[in-house]
């Protein structure tokens, strides 16, 4: 698993990583140290050998267990034979998009050649995780789960459990990576999956391999399940035989604790669910499908009792509707998610306002995606904006330089609300906006296609205040939950359907909206957010760390000056 050390600082602590070179004294929060080896080595998800992503020979890679505010240091050796980055999705990197881990703000971390991630998981509790954004390279593994626990002193609003189980499930395809990659890359789609993987395995029921429990649960315990799909287009449904789903958070966020025989997951979404082992001590199948998909992919694995007999029950608990049915299922689901304001921090929101209903909107965007031809291949687009990334230097390394006008690009090419009909023309540019610093902003994702949408903004939670169908107007708003919706960092939108999100743009950097849709960002359904602290100030946004690999024209240029305090 590679080196793992855990130091307590409780002395005085000299930091000149993040400050640029600026000396800072103060009291450290502990630090968490890993060394990543990056392998291809041979996995079979779907019983198929092919060439997959490994984490110190892992696969899925080593599980991070953190507590609020714990520095995590991750030095990863790179030996693919292309470049690779990894994003730590949902971490907010307060102050520092310089480790975010997205293309259009870090250099790829070069073949043979190492880099070491340094963050603060500030202010946050709840179920993460961690994935490449390189190529198709999620496709083929290189991800792993990422939990933060509360402090001590913080009280969680649910007793201790009995374990606490992870679970990383999510469509997938036999074909490897870098095909997956050259259908994209000539103009084609990915497809349809060729099944749901469940912690690395799948599984049908009454085959003899799903012997295996994922997990064993003692009778009369109480368990934590943290469940995350980390697939690359399908929604996902989960559930266990003859057990309850007890939601208790959700990307990040306490929830009221509403109870479930099933839960809807969509894709970059986690959530934790308490399970008690209150049934006869056998085998139980838990059991995840597709939805909103022509042919329903299902995968189970064993959850087992201890010193339990008897095999599970062949007979499955039914999933969803489909349809036009499912999906008012599915909203109304989602419409039963609410925040638990009387839970104790850390509050995983720090930024804007608990009473974020009584804050004045100060820009509205409305955001509709598209799929469309460019040249004859297929590219997929936002308010006619099909996002590219600079080939050799990020946007965020060529803004802080100062050379936006030599990667190129120019900022607000996307306007604030779609162009219709014969204005609707798709531009293929880098798509980047303009945020003002601690704006509070409402933003609209409207989804006039067929097919279901996720979406997910780095570096903040936002509050979803609201899922309908139709087309949005203004008097919607009338219809939004401005009391206790979740604060998240992922919505799904349903096709002919729109969600309405709110935030407070005070995290200066530069922060990717994307579709989760892993072919539809890859192929443009992404933008980035550039939010500047007009004081230049280390108390709104941390320096350009000492270690940055740079790239591109950046390279040879003498270091900007550095923010002072």
């Amino acid at each position: 698993m590679g080196s793992v050390m855990l130091f307590k600082v409780a002395a005085i602590f000299l930091l000149g990583l993040l400050a640029g070179g600026v000396l800072v004294v103060r009291a450290e929060d502990p630090y968490l140290f890993y060394d990543w080896n990056i392998t291809y080595g041979t996995i079979s998800p779907l019983g198929v050998p092919q060439q997959g992503i490994l984490i110190n020979g892992q696969f899925p890679g080593p599980k991070i267990n953190c507590t609020s505010n714990n520095n995590i240091v991750v030095n990863v050796f790179n030996n693919l034979d292309e470049p690779f980055l990894l994003s730590w999705y949902g971490i907010q990197q307060r102050k520092n998009s310089w480790q975010d881990g997205t293309l259009g703000t870090m250099c790829p971390i070069q073949p043979g050649t190492n880099f070491t991630y340094h963050f603060q998981v500030k202010d946050q509790i709840g179920s993460y995780y961690y994935f490449p954004t390189t190529a198709l390279h999620r496709a083929a593994g290189g991800f792993g789960g990422l939990q933060i626990y509360s402090r001590d002193l913080i009280p969680v609003p649910f007793d201790s459990p009995a374990d606490d189980f992870s679970i990383l499930m999510g469509d997938w395809y036999n074909k490897g990576h870098k095909s997956l990659k050259k259908l994209l890359d000539t103009g084609r789609s990915l497809g349809r999956p060729d099944g749901i993987q469940i912690n690395g395995k799948s599984s049908k029921v009454g085959d003899s391999k799903s012997n295996e429990p994922l997990f064993t649960m003692e009778a009369g315990k109480t368990y934590r399940y943290r469940v995350c799909n980390i697939g690359m287009k399908t929604s996902l449904n989960f559930r266990i035989q003859g057990h309850s789903l007890k939601l208790v958070e959700l990307e990040g966020s306490h929830t009221v604790q509403n109870v479930y025989d099933a839960l809807d997951l969509h894709v970059g979404q986690c959530m934790s669910v308490l399970v008690t082992a209150n049934q006869d001590p056998e085998d139980y199948y838990f059991v995840v499908s597709s939805r909103f998909t022509k042919k329903t992919l299902t995968s189970v694995g064993v959850i087992r009792y201890a010193n339990g007999k008897g095999a599970a029950s062949l007979e499955l608990p039914s999933p969803p509707p489909e349809t036009s049915v499912g999906i008012a299922w599915s909203i109304n689901q989602f419409r039963s998610f609410r925040w638990n304001l009387t839970a104790s921090a850390a509050r995983p929101n720090p930024q804007g306002s608990y009473h974020y209903g009584q804050i004045n909107i100060t820009r509205t965007i409305k955001l509709v995606n598209s799929r469309v031809q460019v040249d004859g291949k297929l590219r997929f687009a936002i308010n006619g904006v099909s996002h590219i990334d600079s080939l050799t230097t990020p946007l965020k390394l060529a803004e802080y330089y100062g050379v936006q006008d030599k990667v190129p690009f120019k900022y607000d090419v996307m306007e604030d609300e779609p162009k219709e009909g014969a204005n609707a023309k798709v531009v293929v540019a880098p798509n980047v906006i303009n945020g003002t610093f601690r704006n509070f902003v409402e933003i609209i994702l409207e989804n006039r296609e067929k097919t279901i949408q996720t979406w997910h903004l780095d570096g903040y939670s936002f509050f979803a205040v609201a899922i309908e169908p139709g087309k949005w107007s203004p008097e919607k708003r009338k219809n939004y939950n401005l009391m206790d919706a979740v604060s998240r960092h992922n919505i799904q939108v349903y096709p002919g359907s729109w969600a309405a999100i709110m935030t407070t743009l005070d995290n200066a950097g530069m922060w990717n909206l994307r579709s989760e849709m892993f072919e539809r960002s890859y192929l443009g359904q992404q933008l980035y957010v550039s939010v500047l602290s007009p004081a230049r100030s280390l108390r709104d946004e941390y320096n350009l760390p000492d270690n940055t690999q740079l790239c591109g024209i950046v390279k040879a240029l003498p270091k900007p000056a550095p923010y002072s305090i």
